[in-house]
């Protein structure tokens, strides 16, 4: 039986088609810029959503529709470009945060600061709950996954050269950062851990699939899905220890300045990480 191969060696492509040649190499970088993206992913969508007052329901639609321009721009790229791609991963990240409000969430006090009876035009939310709302993007997640594998494609994300491939590996992020936005939810608002608690939980779980790397027996690529999902409640709840009030346990800096601040980081670790990808290939 074929052993898997490492997470640091996913970008190795033998074709200049694979998709790989268009996603970053897989390191520490790579780690440290999706949980950039995906705190502000969370923060910015709850400035859209919940500051501006759009609601989760005009916010989504508008979102989404961003994340598929993003998303035909990035299809459309015939080489790894890091504006183009992160861009992607933090529409997804914004999507994907009000999507999983809309799913979970109502008009219910709890929800709504200030008294306010209404956030935004259209339903305030499903009101399913967060653990109703895990079940079916796990569920949804999983078909995913299967479809992907009743295909016959590779699950080896660098061995993809097909429209349909690279679409079926963004619906799968798309709906793994809804999921994550769920969890981080769930652990800050539910789970009794606070928001401070809930990025440490998830950072211990981080760090133990950084050791199940090392055990040969274990899928690498099962366990990229895993951190890919797991980020995004650490960056569900960095976004939400930065906002919320100080009396919920949160820094109180506001979604506006909190977002302002992490753009300005992650764009700066896009031109690094574009200035490294042209010096690779210079040499």
């Amino acid at each position: 039986m074929q052993q898997p191969e490492a997470l640091t060696d996913l970008d190795v492509a033998s074709t200049t088609n694979s998709v790989m040649k268009k996603l970053p190499e897989v390191t520490l970088a790579f780690w440290i810029m999706k949980i950039a993206a995906t705190t502000l992913g969370e923060t910015a969508g709850d400035l859209f959503a919940q500051t501006l007052k759009l609601g989760y329901f005009l916010t989504t639609i508008a979102l989404f529709l961003i994340f598929v321009v993003t998303l035909v721009v990035q299809l459309r790229s015939h080489r790894y470009n890091p504006f183009f791609y992160w861009t992607v991963i933090l529409s997804t990240s914004m999507a994907g945060t009000t999507m999983s409000d809309f799913m979970n969430r109502d008009a219910s006090t709890k929800y709504l600061s200030g008294g306010a009876t209404s956030l935004g035009w259209g339903p305030q939310g499903l009101g399913l709950g967060y653990p109703v709302g895990a079940a079916i993007l796990i569920s949804i997640l999983l078909v995913i996954f299967a479809v992907w594998r009743l295909s016959g494609m590779t699950f080896q994300i660098r061995d993809i050269v097909t429209f349909r491939g690279e679409a079926l590996f963004w619906s799968a992020i798309l709906v793994s950062n809804t999921l994550g936005t769920s969890m981080g939810d769930f652990l800050s608002d539910s789970s009794g851990l606070g928001y401070a608690g809930g990025a440490l939980l998830v950072t211990g779980a981080l760090a133990l699939l950084a050791v199940l790397m090392k055990v040969p027996t274990v899928p690498n690529v099962l366990l990229f899905w895993i951190a890919f999902v797991l980020t995004r409640p650490l960056g569900a709840t960095a976004g939400d220890l930065l906002t919320k009030p100080v009396a919920k346990g949160g820094l109180n800096l506001g979604t506006a300045g909190s977002s302002a601040v992490l753009l300005a980081v992650l764009l700066g670790l896009m031109t690094y990480a574009q200035v490294q990808e042209r010096r690779a290939a210079a040499s």
